[in-house]
C-alpha cells in the first residue's frame, strides 16, 4: 500500500470512568512507525453518564441496546465538538474503542457501546471501531489491545506498563509479545473514594494515610486470578464478583481500605517486573498517585519512566488510532500471543456515513 501518512482522530473510553479521551494525530511509516499528537483533551462524564456507565453489567441486552444508541448519538456530539474546537480540516478517518459494557471473553462474549452506524452518519466521516468482537470470536481474550502499539511506538522499553482501571502490561517475551491485565487498580480505589464524595484519591494522600490490614491483604494477594497464566484479562464483571464482596467484608475506614489495596497493587504489578535495572514506560491515571508509584518503587529493582503528561493520559487513545491505520491497510493489529487467539487477525468494523 503506497500511503503511508495518516491523520486520525484516536477516541478512548476506560473502565475508570475518568472521561473520552481524544486525539488528533498524525501517523507515518518511515521504516518504523512514528506519530505527532496535534491536539488532545479529555472530556469528562457527567453525573448522569457516569451513574448509567457503571452499572451497564446489571442491565438487559434489550437495556444495553438502547443504551449503546444514545450513547453512539453522544459520543458523535462530542467527536464533533472536538473536531470544530480545533478546527481539523484533514481527516482520513475515525478510531474509536467505545466503551466497554460487557466483558466475559471465556464465555464468548465481549460488547463495546458506541460503534453503531449513527457514529459515522452523523459525524459524516468513516469511523474504524469495535476492536474487540472479533478477537473473542477466534477465542481470544478480546484483550488487551494495546500491546501492539507498545511494539511499534514504544519498543525502547524492556516494559509497558499502564495504571488505568486495571493495570495491564506488555513486554516482549522471547520472540513474542506477551500482555495481559495484571489486577484493578482506579476501578476499585475510585470506587471507595467516591464514597467520600470524591473523584479521585489525589496524589494518593488518603491512602497513604490509612494503614494496612495484613488479613485483607493476604487474602487479596491470594485470588486465582494471579496464579493463572497468561492471556488473561479482568473486567468490572469480574471485581464485583470476586473484589468488592471480599473487601466490603473487613468493614475498615475508608483510608484503610485504600492504603492496603494500593499495597495490593504495588504488590502483583512488581511481581511482574522482574527484569531489575530495565526500564518501565508507566502512563495512565495512576502516574499521579504518587503513593502507589512509590511503593512500586519500594517493592521492584526496575527504573520507572515517565514520559510527558500527553502521554501518560492518551497512550491508549493514541494506540486505537493506530488499531484503525493498521485495520485500513489490512495489517495485523491483535496478536494471538497477547490475547490466546487461533491467529494473529486484522480487527475492527468499518462504519461508512449513509449519505
Amino acid at each position: 500500500m503506497s500511503k503511508i501518512t495518516y491523520n486520525i482522530i484516536g477516541v478512548m473510553s476506560g473502565t475508570s470512568l475518568d472521561g473520552i479521551d481524544l486525539i488528533y494525530a498524525t501517523y507515518h511509516l518511515d521504516n518504523s512507525w512514528n506519530f505527532k499528537i496535534h491536539f488532545a483533551e479529555t472530556i469528562k462524564y457527567s453525573k448522569q453518564w457516569k451513574t448509567v456507565l457503571s452499572s451497564l453489567v446489571n442491565q438487559s441486552m434489550g437495556q444495553l441496546q438502547a443504551i449503546d444508541l444514545k450513547y453512539s448519538e453522544y459520543l458523535a456530539t462530542v467527536i464533533s465538538a472536538f473536531i470544530n474546537k480545533h478546527k481539523i480540516e484533514t481527516i482520513d478517518f475515525i478510531a474509536s474503542h467505545g466503551h466497554t459494557a460487557l466483558h466475559q471473553p471465556d464465555d464468548g462474549i465481549t460488547y463495546q457501546i458506541g460503534n453503531q452506524q449513527i457514529l459515522a452518519d452523523i459525524l459524516k466521516e468513516k469511523v474504524i471501531c469495535d476492536f474487540r468482537v472479533q478477537d473473542v470470536e477466534l477465542g481470544g481474550q478480546g484483550a488487551p489491545l494495546v500491546p501492539i502499539g507498545d511494539r511499534l511506538l514504544f519498543n525502547d522499553y524492556m516494559y509497558c506498563l499502564n495504571l488505568g482501571g486495571f493495570a495491564n502490561i506488555s513486554f516482549e517475551f522471547k520472540t513474542e509479545r506477551i500482555a495481559y491485565d495484571i489486577c484493578p487498580v482506579n476501578i476499585v480505589l475510585n470506587h471507595y473514594v467516591s464514597k467520600l464524595n470524591l473523584e479521585f484519591d489525589d496524589k494518593g494522600q488518603l491512602a497513604s494515610r490509612g494503614n494496612v490490614d495484613e488479613d485483607l491483604l493476604l487474602q487479596l494477594n491470594g485470588l486465582p486470578y494471579y496464579m493463572e497464566e497468561p492471556p488473561k484479562s479482568l473486567g468490572l464483571e469480574w471485581v464485583d464478583i470476586n473484589m468488592f464482596p471480599i473487601i466490603e467484608s473487613y468493614q475498615l475506614k475508608t483510608e484503610d481500605i485504600l492504603r492496603t489495596f494500593v499495597e495490593h497493587a504495588a504488590i502483583q504489578i512488581s511481581a511482574v517486573l522482574v527484569e531489575t535495572s530495565s526500564q518501565v514506560l508507566i502512563t495512565g491515571g495512576g502516574v499521579y498517585n504518587s503513593f502507589l508509584i512509590d511503593r512500586l518503587r519500594h517493592f521492584s529493582q526496575v527504573e520507572i519512566v515517565i514520559l510527558q503528561n500527553e502521554i501518560i493520559e492518551f497512550k491508549e487513545a493514541l494506540i486505537f488510532g493506530l488499531l484503525g491505520v493498521l485495520k485500513e491497510r489490512n495489517e495485523i493489529n491483535c496478536l494471538k500471543s497477547v490475547t490466546g487467539a487461533k491467529r494473529n487477525h486484522s480487527s475492527g468494523k468499518l462504519l461508512i456515513p449513509k449519505n
